[in-house]
């Protein structure tokens, strides 16, 4: 038990600034008459040793709040061609500055010390390895994309591992008609989770009422944000394996899962796009950016220590 204590790095630092400040206070001394002063040189010496420990261990830390989140562009892989013919990622993307983008959902990330990366690969175990939450979004179907990248069982099995393992799985669907269901429940099942068949808070125009959803004080996600915006979205349908965590009119809009150590969260919409999260559009009585901060809190809590 002992051996094992001391091979953790953090007991060893520690340990190394409690014997810099024990040889410090216990400096031998020169007696000069009434006068008795510490031996500079050893003073240094303490000094210096405690100054590279403490440094040490501020690194430590800093690597150790070093947070990951991947945005998946496998299975939601759409492309937009320029005016000068060149085609590039769109939909959903860090880096994406429009009404589509997630540019300032990545910024919220970005200010709880979370890095923000994107992976064109299909989640393989090394790659899941460098993220502590993988957001899956809008998976494509044939008219988004006409070679779709679909969730198959090597991605299930490597995915359900990793978030037994600690990680922290965000699944966002859509409505019907704009993302792929099979594929994506075989997925959202292992956790006790289905994206139903359908299209709920359908908006005309402005008529932005319909597509308002309200939070109460009891909310375990939404500590801030009271009133939501979301439109066109898939409900879902739970088993006993999930937890409904915001519902509406006897439907399920959000739903959490644990899963071992980690943690899923799912919803039927990508709803945290710029363009209702840049408080331009939507009246000033809609708080997703406000929603948009308190879930990343969240997820961000939801990370393993350990991890």
């Amino acid at each position: 038990m002992i051996c094992g204590y001391w091979q953790n790095p953090w007991s060893l630092v520690v340990a190394k600034a409690i014997v810099s400040l024990f040889l410090y206070r216990n400096a031998p001394f020169e007696r000069g008459g009434e006068l008795q002063k510490k031996t500079d040189e050893y003073i240094k010496l303490c000094k210096m040793n405690f100054i590279v420990t403490i440094s040490l261990l501020i690194t430590m830390l800093q690597v150790r709040k070093e947070k990951t989140v991947l945005l998946d562009s496998y299975f939601n892989n759409e492309y937009v061609t320029d005016s000068a013919g060149t085609q590039h990622s769109w939909h959903y993307k860090w880096d994406e500055y429009d009404n589509g983008g997630f540019s300032l959902l990545a910024d919220v990330f970005k200010s709880h010390g979370v890095a923000t990366k994107t992976s064109f690969e299909r989640p393989s175990r090394s790659i899941l390895q460098q993220a502590d939450i993988y957001i899956i979004v809008d998976p494509d179907i044939p008219k988004e994309n006409p070679h779709p990248n679909y969730i198959e069982p090597q991605d299930i099995e490597a995915i359900y591992d990793w978030v037994k393992a600690g990680g922290v799985l965000v699944m966002m669907g859509n409505d019907t008609g704009n993302a792929e269901f099979d594929h994506f429940n075989l997925l959202a099942s292992r956790f006790g989770i289905q994206f139903n068949r359908d299209s709920r808070n359908k908006v005309i125009d402005d008529h932005f009422e319909t597509g308002a959803i309200s939070i109460d004080n009891t909310n375990v996600i939404f500590k801030t944000a009271k009133k939501i915006y979301l439109k066109d979205i898939s409900t879902l349908k739970i088993t006993k394996l999930a937890k409904a965590v915001l519902t509406d009119k006897g439907d399920v809009i959000m739903a959490i899962a644990k899963v071992g150590k980690g943690t899923v969260f799912a919803v039927g919409d990508p709803w945290l796009y710029n363009e209702y999260t840049d408080g331009k559009k939507l009246p000033s009585d809609y708080e997703n950016y406000n929603a948009a901060k308190d879930l990343v809190n969240w997820l961000v809590r939801q990370i393993p220590v350990n991890k």
